[in-house]
């Protein structure tokens, strides 16, 4: 649909389109939180956690341009992103509900791969609903709220293990040899989140259907089914790279520093946390399993933040622009993971997570912002799909050589493995000053009143 005709939605309209992200989001947080421990208890060695953790760059570099190229051209009675984000649920949930019951090693990353792939699969075609269905002026705001579901859904995730724990759920390890059933249980409602949540924005959201759906069903007929829209979405992928614009690629370093880092963060916070702050450093120590949980709230810590600040980025960004918002907040990330160096103190190093969760907003929203304002409206999906290339390859780099400098560089300390994070984080913030000024969003005249409403509507959803 034209961009200059896409009528302004509603803040609930918003919010219904993004609600799916919500158990997306479920899904990553236990992820997130729970992974490295889950191979820590079936005996993975803590130096060899990267690799471990390589499917979900991977499935993500070769998945999500796929998908958002084959999506571009897809219109089914169910829409055009719909199909994929309920296929990538279904399949996902399946994951989610079988990984902390694994049994051995092999099967829990054999699991990982498939829930990856999946979620992938379902969150490429998100993304790019916003370009459909936004015009220019609300698209800031779409990201945002999408945002505000990113960190809802993590937040429910850390917060899970520790409410079934307060409950009495039992945390038996069993000497650090078993999954105990907090992290199973948080799993499990984690697939009645996921279904429910990608349910409500099928029921509630309908696509924009082509501006003429007879030459558009002609075009896809011409490229031979399904088969055929594979093909061409490689064919889509290498134009879209040969016409990338000068400020999608200045991105890419931005997020080649930011993303190298951040591996860190999932794979060793909770180790770094129970080992210093819980004086715990093996599954066999007896306060692994609650330091470890403490990931998950370090983690709320962090979301709680970004769910604050989707809501100040709108404003930041009409102030300063968007290139000066991703540096300033990129900052405050780099600062909180290098000050964790100092400090044991539990409540000290959640503080610390606090400016974690300040760039962490910036990341997940503002280069978003930044592509839609540049690229052409029919190559949103295979855009976004490339943008989140740019997060996977630094992740593939980060998962294939960390370890081999954990044992001497990082001195095998987690807590080193986050001071590195934020040293890549200042590197980006550095980095978004070579950006250029032509991924600023054109708007002028409407965003105040959109603050405005936004405002009013939630206070009401309040």
């Amino acid at each position: 649909m034209n961009t200059q005709r896409k009528p302004k939605l509603s803040f609930w309209q918003i919010w219904n389109m993004s609600f799916g992200f919500l158990g997306i989001q479920y899904g990553f947080g236990l992820q997130q939180a729970n992974l490295s421990p889950i191979f820590r208890y079936l005996d993975a060695d803590e130096s060899k956690l990267p690799i471990l953790w390589l499917a979900g760059p991977v499935t993500g570099l070769l998945i999500q341009p796929i998908i958002g190229a084959i999506s571009d051209g897809t219109w089914t009675r169910f829409g055009r992103r719909k199909p994929f984000f309920l296929i990538g649920a279904l399949v996902g949930s399946v994951a989610v509900l079988l990984m902390p019951y694994s049994s051995v090693l092999w099967m829990a990353v054999g699991l990982f791969w498939i829930l990856d792939a999946s979620m992938n699969t379902a969150m490429e075609p998100y993304r790019a609903m916003v370009g459909d269905k936004l015009n220019e002026k609300q698209r800031t705001i779409g990201f945002s709220v999408q945002t505000f579901m990113i960190a809802g859904g993590q937040i429910a995730a850390g917060f899970m293990p520790l409410f079934l724990l307060a409950v009495g759920v039992s945390s038996d390890t069993q000497g650090g040899k078993h999954i105990p059933n907090i992290v199973k249980y948080s799993f499990v409602i984690g697939v009645v989140a996921m279904l429910a949540s990608m349910a409500w924005t099928n029921f509630t959201t309908d696509e924009y259907p082509p501006d003429n759906l007879e030459e558009f069903r002609a075009e896809q007929a011409a490229k031979g089914g399904f088969f055929g829209k594979i093909g061409h979405a490689f064919k889509d992928i290498w134009e879209a790279i040969v016409d990338m614009p000068i400020g999608l690629r200045r991105i890419w370093w931005v997020k080649l520093f930011t993303w190298y880092g951040l591996p860190f963060m999932w794979q060793y916070l909770s180790l770094s946390i129970a080992r210093h702050s819980f004086d715990a450093p093996t599954p066999e120590s007896p306060n692994f399993a609650e330091g470890s949980s403490y990931g998950g709230i370090a983690f709320i810590v962090m979301n709680v933040t970004t769910i604050v600040m989707a809501f100040l980025i709108p404003s930041i960004v009409r102030a300063i622009g968007t290139r000066m918002t991703y540096a300033v907040l990129l900052v405050f990330g780099g600062v909180g993971f290098i000050s964790m160096l100092f400090l044991t103190n539990i409540t000290a190093v959640l503080a610390c997570m606090v400016g974690v969760g300040v760039a962490w907003s910036a990341i997940i929203t503002i280069p978003f912002i930044m592509t839609t304002s540049i690229v052409s409206p029919k190559r949103i999906g295979v855009y976004m799909g490339l943008l989140n290339a740019f997060i996977c390859i630094p992740q593939i780099i980060n998962n294939i050589t960390a370890g081999l400098y954990y044992n001497t560089l990082l001195q095998g300390d987690p807590r080193n493995a986050l001071v590195l994070c934020g040293i890549c984080m200042l590197l980006g913030a550095a980095a978004c000053f070579f950006i250029t000024n032509d991924v600023e969003p054109q708007y002028v005249g409407e965003v105040e009143e959109w603050d405005e409403n936004l405002q009013g509507d939630f206070a009401a959803a309040k």
